[in-house]
């Protein structure tokens, strides 16, 4: 029983940080500028976690994540789908892999 409670507990002080900012910001108004920014924030995030793994492809050879990742970015600016993009990059490294 003691374990339940537990599990119950962690589960509330869990949820109360992630369920506040979704209820608070829908009620609060910002202006253009700080909207911007917000909208922002999610594709920084991404680039942050992305960023570290292209450098990191092959310790020997960085060259090959760069390619990948210069791959991704001109699918992405011909506005391809977001699952050609992948695959793109993802075969362009494999193909520069076997090259190299």
């Amino acid at each position: 029983m003691r374990i339940l409670i537990l599990i119950i507990g962690m589960g509330i002080v869990t949820y109360i940080p992630r369920m506040l900012p979704a209820v608070l910001v829908e009620k609060i108004r910002f202006n253009k500028k700080t909207e911007k920014f917000l909208s922002l924030i999610p594709y920084t995030a991404m680039a942050a976690l992305i960023f570290p793994g292209v450098l990191s492809v092959d310790e020997g050879n960085m060259a090959i994540g760069i390619v990948g990742a210069f791959v991704a970015v001109i699918l992405s600016l011909l506005k391809m789908p977001i699952m050609l993009v992948v695959i793109g990059a993802i075969v362009t490294d494999m193909v520069f892999y076997m090259i190299m």
